[in-house]
C-alpha cells in the first residue's frame, strides 16, 4: 500500500509538471507567431491653453488644439482698428506718406515688379532746322562708266555710209581691211563685233571678245 501511494504521488507531480510544460510552449508560439510586432500607438500629447488648465482636470477632457491649427477651425483675426495703434504716432503723416507714387525713371524699390525706363527717341540732326527748302529730290545717279577702258584694243572697222531702205531699215556700211560689210542693228560682223546702234554720223559696236562698247564716228575719206 505504501508503495502504490508513492507511485500515485510521483504520477501526479509528472502530470502537472507536463501541463505546465505545455502551456508554456504554447504561450512561446503565440509570442512568436501570432502575437503583432508593430508597437502599440502611443495617444497624442494633449494640449491645454495656459488659462484654461483646471478644464483638463474633468473627467470629460479632450485635447485642445489652438485656432488656425487644425483643418476646419477659423484663425484667431487680430484687431486692426486705430484703436489698436500706438497713441503717439502721427497717423496724418503716415496717411500721406502713403498717399505718394513712386514717379522717378530709375527702379522702384517698393515695387516687385521692374519695368524698364523707355528709350529716348533718336532725334535727327536735321529735324531743329526750319523747313525753308523746297522739296527733297534723291541723289542724281552716278556717271556711266567708260564704254571701255584705256587698255581695250581699238575696234578693227571704218564707218563710211549707210542705207536707208523703203521699209525703214537702216543699214551700215563698214570696212575692215579689204572686206566691206552691210550690217543692220544687232548683226555681228567677222564674228567678233556686234552693232548696236546706227545713227547718221555715228553707230556704236561691242566688242564680244573683250565685253566693251566703242563709238565709231562716220569717216568722210
Amino acid at each position: 500500500m505504501k508503495a502504490t501511494s508513492n507511485d500515485r504521488k510521483k504520477t501526479i507531480a509528472a502530470g502537472s509538471l507536463g501541463v505546465v510544460a505545455f502551456g508554456c510552449v504554447i504561450y512561446a508560439c503565440i509570442q512568436l507567431f501570432g502575437g503583432s510586432s508593430a508597437p502599440a500607438p502611443t495617444a497624442p500629447p494633449v494640449i491645454v491653453p495656459a488659462g484654461g488648465a483646471h478644464a483638463a482636470s474633468g473627467s470629460s477632457a479632450q485635447p485642445v488644439v489652438p485656432g488656425g491649427n487644425a483643418p476646419g477651425v477659423a484663425a484667431t483675426k487680430l484687431a486692426s482698428t486705430s484703436s489698436s495703434l500706438d497713441p503717439t504716432l502721427d497717423q496724418t503723416a503716415m496717411l500721406r506718406t502713403e498717399s505718394l507714387e513712386y514717379s522717378g525713371t530709375g527702379r522702384n524699390i517698393f515695387s516687385a515688379l521692374y519695368t524698364p525706363p523707355p528709350s529716348p527717341m533718336a532725334v535727327s540732326k536735321f529735324s531743329a532746322r526750319p523747313n525753308n527748302k523746297g522739296p527733297v529730290l534723291p541723289p542724281a545717279p552716278p556717271p556711266p562708266p567708260p564704254t571701255c577702258p584705256p587698255t581695250c584694243p581699238p575696234i578693227n572697222l571704218k564707218f563710211f555710209g549707210t542705207a536707208k531702205h523703203a521699209n525703214g531699215l537702216v543699214q551700215a556700211f563698214l570696212l575692215q581691211g579689204e572686206d566691206v560689210y552691210i550690217a543692220s542693228q544687232g548683226d555681228i560682223v567677222g564674228r567678233k563685233y556686234k552693232i548696236v546702234s546706227i545713227a547718221a554720223n555715228s553707230i556704236q559696236v561691242m566688242d564680244l571678245q573683250n565685253n566693251n562698247t566703242q563709238t565709231l564716228p562716220l569717216q568722210m575719206n
